[in-house]
């Protein structure tokens, strides 16, 4: 490796892309569009930062196996800020493995790394978890910064809060030893989360913000917790989705909201199924509303009865449980599409689709009622059209960590 190389990679880690661009900018060997790739990353330029990586990975001949690897693993760090998870991840993990298998841990770490945060975008979060069991005491600083940052998120979205509170003490540390000041405000950030409001309970007319402490300790007191959030109900360690069931789900919240009263049949249906016109409602309203609530009653046997009342249905907790209405941050149905593209990042439609598990054209309705109600909005055309959510969508101040896919694990 010549000088030139050499300084340009030393200013890479140090985070100095202009510095390195200096050295190599006029060079188009292998090497040289491989740091130029990194430095425009650096940069933003990230378009134009894959089309160099690539370049840079051809360049290398068949012997050169180790250089090829360390520019896939690039290109991938690249497409997760591009938000595009159209490759494999074989191409990365085979990557991995060959720069495992000669000696350079330091980029096998990095790709596992990556591996890891775009299992945690998909909200895969026990995939993550595996590629995340590192010794971070014994990293370097930009590695040890970005794997705390990584389990940071992993425990918030799981909702273990002291093991994401460590996680950001060590992220904070290690970003403060490696100098980078982007990874430093990266780690303040993250640490804000925690103060923020994410979530509200609904209750006797009242709105109560809480935070994510809160949320946890509400979800582990017992209480009978509507968690409108993940559409599930929660009762100490006793849980049920009703994410697939939304009839369910909307029978189940509207209860909850009117405990410790009763809700009238005639409101269950408007609410239940929709209906805008009172003088819509008919008998077969009424038949179907009976078949839900006792779907719904089956469903809830175990945790709390739901008994008729002489007007409709009211919840009936055992045990002397309460019950909590938890609501997101976000009124409305697309509130884990907003909480993506919340990060400010530009999404495409396939990779929303493909962090929802929903149908591309689903998502595709969703972000046109989005669009028209002036919260999200799409740059490019075609399939380089990608959606962002203007500043302060929502309501100021909260964050939306618990509406992210797979946040609550609800069995």
């Amino acid at each position: 490796m010549d000088s030139l190389i050499s300084a340009a990679a030393r200013a890479l880690a140090a985070g100095d892309a202009l510095q390195a661009l200096k050295r190599v900018a006029l060079r188009d060997d292998p090497p040289a569009l491989a740091l130029r790739g990194i430095a425009m990353a650096q940069l933003g330029e990230l378009a134009r930062s894959r089309e160099l990586l690539r370049q840079a990975a051809r360049g290398f001949g068949a012997h050169e196996a180790l250089a090829r690897a360390r520019c896939v693993v690039a290109e991938a760090e690249v497409a997760l800020a591009l938000r595009d998870f159209g490759a494999p991840p074989r191409a990365l993990e085979a990557a991995r493995d060959t720069l495992a298998a000669r000696g350079d841990h330091a980029n096998a770490l990095q790709a596992s790394l990556i591996a890891a945060r775009r299992w945690l975008l998909l909200g895969r979060l026990d995939a993550a978890a595996a590629l995340l069991d590192v010794d971070i005491d014994g990293l370097p600083p930009l590695t040890a910064a970005v794997a705390a940052l990584a389990r940071a998120e992993l425990a918030l979205r799981r909702l273990n809060i002291a093991d994401a509170e460590a996680a950001l003490a060590q992220a904070d540390q290690a970003a403060r030893r490696a100098g980078i000041p982007a990874l430093q405000a990266e780690a303040q950030q993250a640490r804000a989360v925690l103060a923020q409001p994410a979530a509200r309970r609904l209750g006797g007319g009242e709105v109560q913000p809480l935070r994510l402490h809160e949320v946890a300790a509400l979800l582990d007191s017992g209480a009978l917790v509507v968690d409108a959030c993940r559409h599930g109900l929660r009762a100490g360690s006793a849980s049920l989705a009703l994410a697939r069931r939304p009839i369910l789900f909307t029978l189940l919240r509207a209860l909850a909201e009117a405990w410790p009263g009763d809700v009238g049949r005639d409101a269950l249906i408007a609410r239940a199924f929709r209906l805008r016109n009172p003088r819509d409602m008919d008998e077969t309203h009424r038949a179907r509303l009976r078949v839900e609530i006792g779907r719904l009653r089956a469903l809830l046997k175990d945790v709390t009865d739901l008994d008729a009342t002489p007007r409709g249905f009211a919840l009936r907790p055992r045990d002397g449980r309460t019950v909590a209405m938890l609501a997101p941050p976000l009124d409305g149905d697309q509130g884990e599409l907003v909480a993506l593209l919340a990060d400010g990042a530009a999404w495409s439609t396939s990779a929303l689709a493909l962090a929802l598990g929903d149908s591309q054209r689903t998502v595709q309705r969703a972000l046109a009622e989005l669009e028209a109600a002036g919260r999200v909005r799409a740059i490019g055309q075609a399939r380089a059209r990608r959606w962002l959510a203007p500043p302060l969508v929502g309501f100021a101040g909260f964050t939306t960590i618990l509406l992210l896919p797979a946040a609550l694990p609800l069995a």
